[in-house]
């Protein structure tokens, strides 16, 4: 089918399925609607056999409707109408949601149902939850819906007529009462929030938005008192233990803009508290219920190397500590590291709200971009051991290139890959004209990276840029993939593998040192990064201020690698 989807932005879930649908055999575009647009011209210029919109605040006009088969896709189960739908969930701890794809009509969210798909609800943030649970019974229910409507004999179930629909959730029910909210409440408040809008709340005098929350099993204080920091992040006392907050955005005001999105400790700069840090080791006991962004466990003969950092975003500092963490983790007796293996993004590169909240954003580009190298250069060159990157949600950029660093890239089936820069006005770095082009050969590199568009975990594997995609729930995946690991690292083929890599190595050095690539790279970078005219500065101010980048629209439509 010829199908156009309609969306707000071309976000995770967006993406996803237009990558999956794709492998599918569909020919499908993308429409960014903004603001008041003309949807009916949009859909013109198209004339689609259907219309599926993921993620659309815009109304679609009658005309289109009666002149198209136009879906929606609504993130809770029959019968939720209005905004919010995952916030309330997380916010009012349920334990199963749904997805629904119902015909667009007049009514919002009255139309006729297409399909529904459950999902199980973990104890995670709104934006985790959405990218995985949330996705994945999206997509089931997508392609339901889209073979219900292909096949032209299938009826959609009216929905329920006295469906309630909720209002917009606002701040005043986010307000968390440190006083008396117990940590469970305080958690599901935080997680409800997150990544956005956050939950406005006082600290130190000032009104800041705070995102993530994670339990603290042994700090204690004063409820609404500032405990310790670790690793960028704030611990708060609540009425019955404490919690931790990685991420703080400033609220602003009548004459002053919002801040960014930042870590703790840097959005607060000057005006934080002398705490204690709260360092944690990482080898972290499996008996403790705290939160750190790098973890390091063993299993025998494989190591497993966790990070976690928020929206998958590394600044120069992510880069330094994981790269410390790595080396440590090299210097153990395993024959398989595993890098990631979480639930969440993998990694989507260097940090530009970090790189934008800079005094110099073209000096703190070039730190970060150098930082990611220095990682990806020590993954490059272990020749002792297997390394295996575990990718359990999604990755872009510069965190692709991260793992295609290893020797084997291993993919929850849900994952989506965005392996290249282009969209942000870069060349790129991270050794991508050595790993992107020995895996899946130099014209598919080229056109990965001129296309610029979103591949899919199944696509991937295809085109030899994954090498085993894993068909599990999220929260199984880290499982899987130390059985599998553990079992990798037993094998002969393994120790055949080890081998054989030093060698390996020392001849792709000689063909072209990796010194090179990195220098090549690093002059195109360069001249973007410190030309105050380049497209990249627009472009990450835009972004990270969730401005617009330009004007005009942005359709997505070429087909995409393993699509139709």
């Amino acid at each position: 089918m010829n199908i156009l989807l309609l969306a707000d932005a071309f976000d995770s879930l967006t993406q996803r399925v237009y990558a999956e649908l794709g492998d599918h055999g569909h020919s499908v575009v993308v429409e960014q609607v903004p603001h008041r647009a003309d949807v009916a011209g949009i859909v013109g210029r198209h004339r689609p056999d259907l219309i599926l919109a993921p993620v659309l605040t815009a109304v679609v006009p009658r005309e289109v409707c009666s002149a198209y088969p136009c879906l929606v896709v609504h993130p809770g189960p029959p019968g939720d109408r209005g905004p919010s739908s995952v916030d309330r969930a997380v916010h009012e701890g349920v334990r199963e949601w749904g997805v629904t794809v119902f015909q667009a009509a007049e009514e919002t969210g009255a139309g006729d149902v297409w399909a529904t798909v459950a999902c199980q609800v973990p104890a995670v943030a709104k934006s985790d939850l959405y990218r995985n649970e949330i996705a994945d019974a999206a997509l089931e229910a997508v392609r339901l819906a889209v073979e219900r409507v292909a096949s032209g004999t299938y009826v959609p179930v009216p929905q329920e007529p006295m469906a309630q629909t909720h209002p917009y959730f606002r701040q005043e029910l986010r307000r968390i009462d440190w006083e008396s909210d117990p940590t469970e409440t305080v958690l599901r408040k935080l997680r409800a929030a997150d990544s956005r809008p956050g939950v406005l709340d006082t600290l130190l005098g000032e009104e800041w938005y705070l995102y993530g929350g994670h339990f603290e099993d042994r700090l204690t204080g004063a409820p609404g008192e500032l405990l310790a920091t670790r690793a960028g992040a704030l611990c708060r006392a609540t009425a019955d233990g404490a919690v931790w907050i990685p991420q703080l955005r400033r609220r602003g005001g009548p004459e002053e803009p919002p801040g960014l999105k930042l870590p703790a400790t840097l959005a607060l700069g000057a005006r934080l508290p002398r705490l204690p840090e709260a360092t944690a080791p990482l080898d972290l006991a499996d008996d403790r219920c705290t939160w750190t962004d790098i973890r390091y466990r063993e299993d025998g003969r494989t190591g497993f190397l966790r990070f976690s950092f928020p929206g998958g975003a590394m600044s120069t500092t992510h880069c330094r500590r994981l790269l410390a963490a790595y080396r440590y983790a090299r210097s153990r007796p395993v024959s398989v590291l595993v890098l990631g293996g979480g639930r969440d993004f993998f990694s989507n590169g260097i940090h530009l709200n970090v790189i934008e909240a800079a005094a110099d954003p073209a000096e703190e580009s070039w730190a970060n971009i150098n930082a990611m190298d220095d990682l990806v250069h020590a993954v490059l060159t272990t020749t002792d051991r297997l390394v295996v990157s575990a990718l359990g949600g999604n990755a872009a950029a510069g965190g692709v290139m991260l793992a295609l660093a290893a020797d084997e890239v291993w993919c929850r089936a849900g994952v989506v890959l965005n392996p290249h820069y282009r969209l942000m006005g870069l060349y790129g770095s991270e050794y991508w004209t050595y790993s992107l082009p020995r895996r899946v050969g130099a014209g598919t590199a080229e056109r990965l990276m001129d296309d610029a568009l979103p591949v899919s975990a199944v696509a991937a594997e295809g085109i030899g840029l994954v090498d085993r995609v894993v068909d599990s729930a999220p929260g199984e995946f880290g499982a899987q993939v130390a059985a599998l690991a553990v079992h990798l690292a037993d094998t002969p083929a393994a120790r055949a593998r080890i081998a054989a890599k030093k060698a390996e190595r020392e001849q792709d050095e000689a063909r072209k040192p990796l010194a090179a690539h990195r220098e090549e790279e690093l002059a195109r970078m360069r001249a973007v990064l410190f030309d105050r005219a380049a497209p990249y500065h627009a472009r990450r101010r835009a972004f990270v201020r969730k401005e617009p980048a330009g004007r005009g629209r942005r359709a997505v439509g070429a087909p995409g690698i393993g699509g139709k």
